[in-house]
């Protein structure tokens, strides 16, 4: 089956999956293969207009890596996971989406200079 979007990662969200152990990284991994392939607001959920979250729930502990997409070059669609954390509350918090939104605008912003 051929996945719906190719995954992207930024320096901080491979600093966060690194700094996990190896169970839950391979855990949230497997999730985001499945996300590609699967529409489940449970894996992948959009946030706002322009973040969406890859979601893990293990062992009791909420995993989140903030996502945008990346349609800009027309051949290939890509998710591009910006940051992480370990949720401890509810909400998913509205400081975590701002730092997303402003990734997002520097990533986007390079993308253009570098063409």
């Amino acid at each position: 089956m051929k996945p719906n979007f190719e995954v992207g990662l930024l320096p901080e969200a491979i600093a966060f999956l690194e700094d996990l152990d190896d169970k839950t990284r391979e855990k949230i991994y497997y999730n985001i293969r499945k996300a590609q392939l699967v529409n489940d607001n449970e894996l992948f959920k959009k946030l706002d207009d322009f973040i969406w979250e890859f979601r893990t729930l293990y062992k009791g502990k909420a995993y989140r890596l903030f996502s945008l997409w990346d349609k800009t070059d027309g051949r290939e669609t890509w998710v591009i996971a910006t940051h992480g954390i370990l949720k401890k509350a509810q909400k998913t918090p509205p400081k975590e989406i701002k730092r997303a939104e402003e990734i997002r605008k520097q990533y986007l912003d390079n993308k253009t200079k570098n063409k």
